[in-house]
């Protein structure tokens, strides 16, 4: 495929994980301009080298495992590969571990943040998109969030991807900084780590384990397939304005109990297990502390101002899912 790529030379952080190398493999696949991209990642429990497997020959990939608060790293890097644009995906994303584990998602979401924006700082042509979240808005029991909302933020993680949004914008503000930012709402697709809710209920569906659904399951989330999402992505790096905030959202919203419903239906047809028998395995657990109720971001800027809508439906992309878990 042609293009006409703004920024051909990326560092990528978190590219060894579930959404990153999407990113990563996206780009590879799309872009025949595209001369280098910088992989840099920790390797953590929430990275794996099999996600980097789609484009570990390519001779445009580099990977360097490292830490986004290394600064001098990070700087050198930036030297030695002449970086153009820094696409930041390093971070901290599960609820239940931010309740748990709070510290961590403070040090990787807010001070690495702040790391890599020092970076770009004291190399002002790099630009530098950050990748946020729509819990950053917190919930909502109607209509729809939009780049203008305020933020209210109802758990640690969010509370850290906040703080990493507004260190984004006053630093862009005070320093002059090339940026842009984005929210996405909930990724799914192949690879993905299954401590998240739908690769967890593919992996107990097919060992037939207990199926553990917080409250009666009524939460409602705002679906995106993961290639849906690098492409968006892409599409801002390139062609959005800078300083802006773009929200990316599948405009697929689903209650908890009903994706399980399509999973435990997709897992039965393509193994020919029970569905009544797997439904028996759903076990209602009390909710976790401040459990947001309901998602749902408006993506009309990101569809008017730039043409981007998602290429999969929610059936098509959770069928591409539970056949990857197969294979």
């Amino acid at each position: 495929m042609k293009s006409m790529l703004q920024y051909k030379r990326v560092l990528v952080t978190g590219g060894a994980g579930f959404i990153g190398s999407a990113f990563i493999r996206r780009g590879l696949e799309t872009f025949e301009d595209l001369e280098k991209i910088v992989n840099l990642d920790l390797l953590t429990y929430a990275g794996s080298e099999k996600n980097m497997k789609a484009f570990t020959n390519d001779r445009r990939h580099f990977f360097i495992q490292g830490d986004i608060l290394n600064t001098r790293l990070v700087q050198t890097l930036c030297q030695e590969h002449q970086v153009e644009a820094i696409v930041h995906f390093a971070a901290e994303s599960h609820v239940d571990r931010s309740i748990t584990e709070p510290q961590a998602f403070i040090q990787t979401n807010i001070l690495g943040t702040f790391s890599l924006l020092e970076v770009v700082h004291q190399n002002p042509h790099i630009h530098f998109h950050h990748i946020s979240t729509d819990e950053v808005y917190g919930s909502i029991t109607e209509g729809f969030f939009n780049e203008s909302s305020p933020y209210r933020p109802n758990s640690p993680y969010a509370a850290s991807k906040a703080a990493s949004d507004h260190l984004v914008r006053s630093w862009a503000h005070t320093y002059k900084l090339s940026t842009t930012l984005s929210h996405c709402s909930n990724n799914y697709g192949p690879g993905q780590h299954t401590e998240k809710f739908i690769p967890r209920m593919i992996s107990q569906c097919l060992e037939e384990k207990p199926l553990p659904l917080y409250g009666q399951g009524l939460n409602v989330r705002d679906w995106l397939y993961v290639d849906d999402h690098a492409d968006a992505v892409w599409l801002i790096l390139n062609q959005g304005e800078k300083g802006h905030i773009y929200d990316i959202g599948g405009k697929t919203e689903k209650r908890n109990i009903d994706i399980l419903h399509t999973l435990i239906d997709l897992i039965a047809k393509k193994t020919n297990k029970n569905a009544w028998m797997l439904r028996q395995l759903i076990t209602h657990i009390p909710d976790r502390p401040g459990h947001d109720f309901r998602y749902s971001m408006d993506p009309a800027k990101l569809t008017h101002q730039l043409g981007w809508t998602p290429r999969h439906t929610l059936e098509e992309g959770l069928e591409k899912t539970v056949d990857w878990y197969l294979a």
